[in-house]
Formats: structure tokens, sequence, C-alpha cells
């Protein structure tokens, strides 16, 4: 995850990939949104596209694994701020990486639906040294 000169650190976060870690996930993610000047809804916002992305990581990329690890990195440059979330799962392709259709009305699905709608760019990148997945968001700052 690369950072450019003027780019504020706000968290850097690694943590076991489990559904009870996602608890301390969204109260760090939250903390650095407040941090770095992002009003409520957009705080809340940022959250829940960390969520939901944080609970695909688990669900679909480690799947039954309970070894996986999540790393969370947030920046800030100028009016936006980066969310980077890595995995080390097996790669994606991330052309298979859709959101249900919305007519489609069941439970589940519709997070990737939700992260899209929430933030201003949804990009998964090359990981780097080649294992794994990154998913970047960036959101302005509002």
């Amino acid at each position: 995850m690369s950072v450019a000169a003027d780019d504020e650190v706000l968290l850097r976060l690694r943590v076991p990939a489990r559904a009870e870690r996602l608890k301390e996930i969204r109260g760090a993610v939250g903390e650095a949104a407040r941090r770095c000047g992002c009003g409520t809804e957009a705080v809340q916002e940022v959250v829940i596209a960390v969520d939901e992305a944080c609970q695909n990581i688990i669900r679909h990329a480690y799947g039954k694994k309970t070894d996986g690890e999540i790393v969370v990195e947030i920046r800030r440059h100028g009016d936006t701020i980066t969310v980077d979330l890595r995995d080390f799962a097996e790669t994606v392709d991330p052309g298979k990486i859709k959101p249900r259709d919305l007519d489609d009305l069941r439970p589940g699905g519709l997070g990737t639906h939700f992260m899209a709608e929430v933030m201003d760019s949804v990009e998964y990148l090359a990981p780097p040294r080649g294992k794994g997945n990154l998913l970047r968001m960036v959101k302005r700052i509002s």
C-alpha cells in the first residue's frame, strides 16, 4: 500500500479475519474518519463500507480458513480519505466481484452495492508482492 509524501496516515490496523473483530475495526475506522474531519453521515458511510468489505473478506476470501488476516490502512490526502483493505487469501478476479441485482429480493449479497453507493471510488488493485487482494475505497471528506 503506497503512501504519498503528503498523505496523513490516520490508521494502520492488522487483525485476524474473524467476525468477532469487526466491532474493533468499525470503532477504529469511525475514529479515524472523525479525526480527519468527516461529518456524521460520512463517518457512518465509511464505517458501513469498510464493515461490508471486511465481512466479504472473512466470508468469501478466507471462507473456512481461520488463520487469515486483514490489514486496514486509512490515509487523508487533501479533501479525501482513502481506505485500503488487504487480505492474504487466494487472489480473486475483480471482474467476478459484482453486486447482486437489486430486484433479486433476498438476504445478503448487497455489500458491494452499498460500498459503491456510499464511497466516491471503489477499486480492486493488484496486491503488493502479488499475493492476496487489495481493495481501495476513496471518499471526499464532508
